[in-house]
């Protein structure tokens, strides 16, 4: 790191080494005295209040979280960060996690970790050493590791199919709905006195009993939000209905001096610069922290709430082109593989032929021998021995060289078909090194599009910014012909005072009748139009409700599966062992309430 560099410059050569392009979430974070704090963008990293020794550590982290995971979070590098990211809180309890959906949660990460559920390959105890319930979860139960394993294998074995990233994302949808998920939580205190928790999160302000981090008492959105003020320790949220009052609130832990306001509409933002007086006990956040946390937060609810960005926009059709192409490489390997092991089947039907067409001509040898080895059984005293020629061959003989014929046939076609089966056995053993080899193969050409795809990647990049560059020169085209146009109203205005003070008669003016030399300025708006059609209207609406079926269909199995969880560990819960949020929660679950809800309720 260079002397001069600015935060700025930090995270840019971190996002660049990730191949990072949704950059917006993250920030650089540090401990300085028991405290977390951001690295400043804008400001040298030497001239912050960063540790002086060396080395200097710094979490690259996400500082701000989406709505909805699956919808915005477009780059698998981004999922992948922020599904290790939220595992980490949740295993070590900074959000809350009820017992049934930590299990839920485990399967999927044994899924993103291990792949498909195989019994051969994934027997008991090959979850041993992992971590992946929360300790408070594991101490609630009288349940051991086997036992935990065992639910957590069953709910493994059913996401058969799905690769890492599609697991991941599973994992991050059902966390973005715990209370605590994306919630960053300071100490206030309100104009009584009154000791509380301010939440800043994705949707908007919410205010907590400081032994209730689930539960806000009250919320305000951000598009309910006029500004958010502060002056030395006091903060004020004004809300657009200006029949609600202002809610007022001070931070105890800090004492800032400077004046500074926040308006999150982006009307009229302005934040001052903020100097540290003191910094006294437990959380010494500055203001400036909780303003920044504002203004990003607001920022992203702001844009999601429009047209994406032609870079938003190139990314997910590049995400989506990604998909598709990993979707016909995952089939064509499934083909392969299902190739492979019919070929390893017909291989081993094979061989056991071959092993049982061995055992018979074995037995027929061992037969043969027996039967040649048997002694004559001497003639009777009372019978008549038969008159026979002595070259002629006895009845019994006969037999025996007949069997001995058939044996010898039958050991014959034996040894041929082993022959033959050991051939198809060997032309199995090609084609399954055939399609080795082919995977092998398409390896390396899944490296090679890789590094294509980090190649386009720049390229858009680059074209992002060319683009960027011509819509600020259209931007500036459109004032110019603003102007333009301005001028023409008032050479017109003029043309008109003019004549009408002549001598001459005043004639209707129209564009022929305007001064060569004055261009003809007017725009047409036929070129922006729409034509929205019923069928197309149709047809959205169709895709709009097809989508509502599937996730109310995906909620309804997701809740069942949820509610079976809790069912199956319910008997085996030491209530003693209860935790005051296990309390608040369960509160919640009789009450109906839920994440969504209480935010709906008490806005």
């Amino acid at each position: 790191m260079q002397v001069k560099w600015k935060g700025r410059d930090l995270f840019d050569l971190v996002c660049r080494t990730l191949g990072l392009r949704e950059t917006w979430f993250f920030g650089l974070q540090y401990t300085i005295k028991d405290t977390m704090a951001w690295l400043k963008m804008d400001k040298r990293v030497l001239d912050q209040d960063v540790p002086k020794e060396e080395p200097l550590v710094l979490n690259f982290l996400a500082k701000f979280y989406p709505e909805n995971a699956e919808e915005e979070l477009v780059q698998d590098i981004t999922q992948h960060l922020f599904f290790l990211q939220v595992k980490k809180k949740i295993l070590e309890e900074e959000v809350y996690c009820p017992p049934e959906a930590s299990v839920l949660l485990a399967s999927y990460a044994v899924q993103a970790k291990y792949g498909d559920y195989h019994p051969n390959v994934h027997k008991p105890g090959f979850l041993a050493q992992e971590e992946l319930l929360p300790k408070r979860v594991i101490n609630l139960y009288q349940m051991t590791a086997e036992m935990w394993e065992e639910r957590i294998t069953v709910c493994y074995a059913e996401h058969r199919g799905r690769t890492r990233d599609e697991a991941e994302i599973e994992y991050l949808k059902i966390a973005q709905d715990l209370e605590m998920y994306g919630v960053n939580y300071f100490f206030i205190r309100n104009k009584k006195g009154t000791d509380l928790l301010l939440g800043v999160d994705a949707l908007g302000l919410h205010i907590y009993d400081p032994d209730n981090k689930l539960t806000p008492k009250i919320s305000f959105p951000w598009n309910e939000i006029r500004n958010i003020s502060y002056s030395d320790r006091e903060f004020a949220i004004k809300p657009l209905d200006k029949k609600v009052d202002v809610f007022k609130f001070n931070s105890s832990k800090l004492r800032v001096n400077k004046l500074g306001s926040l308006i999150p509409n982006g009307i009229c933002r302005r934040t001052s610069r903020l100097e540290w007086l003191a910094a006294e006990v437990r959380s010494p956040v500055s203001c400036s922290e909780i303003l920044q946390l504002c203004i990003g937060n607001h920022d992203l609810f702001m844009r999601r709430r429009k047209v994406d960005s032609l870079e938003v926009q190139q990314m997910k059709a590049q995400a989506r082109e990604e998909k598709a192409r990993k979707q016909m490489e995952r089939q064509r390997l499934d083909r392969e593989k299902r190739l492979r092991e019919e070929a390893e089947r017909a291989r081993d039907e094979l061989e056991r032929r071959l092993i049982q067409l061995q055992d018979e001509a074995l037995m027929a040898n061992e037969a043969l021998v027996r039967w040649l080895a048997l002694p004559t059984e001497p003639d009777s005293e009372d019978s008549i021995a038969p008159i026979s020629h002595p070259s002629e061959p006895t009845c019994r003989q006969l037999r025996s060289e007949e069997t001995a014929d058939l044996l010898a046939e039958k050991a014959q076609i034996a040894e041929e078909e082993a022959k033959l089966l050991a051939q198809k056995a060997a032309e199995a053993e090609q084609e399954i090194q055939r399609i080795k080899v082919t995977a092998i193969r398409s390896e390396e050409e899944k490296r090679l599009i890789e590094q294509k795809k980090l190649e386009a990647e720049m390229l858009a990049l680059k074209m992002a910014e060319e683009s960027e560059r011509r819509a600020k020169e259209a931007e500036q085209l459109k004032q110019d012909l603003q102007e333009a146009r301005e001028s023409e109203r008032r050479a017109k205005h003029k043309l008109l005072e003019i004549t009408s003070k002549s001598a001459y008669p005043v004639r209707s003016l129209s564009p022929g009748s305007l001064p060569p030399d004055l261009p003809n300025l007017s725009f047409s708006t036929e070129c922006l139009s729409f034509d929205f059609k019923d069928t197309d209207m149709k047809r959205l609406s169709m895709e709009i409700e097809k989508e509502k079926v599937e996730y109310m269909e995906k909620s309804k199995h997701l809740q069942e599966q949820l509610n079976e969880l809790k069912t199956e560990i319910e008997s085996l819960k030491l209530k003693e062992r209860e935790t005051h949020l296990d309390i608040l929660h369960n509160e919640n679950t009789e009450r109906g309430t839920s994440k969504q809800s209480n935010f709906k309720k008490v806005r």
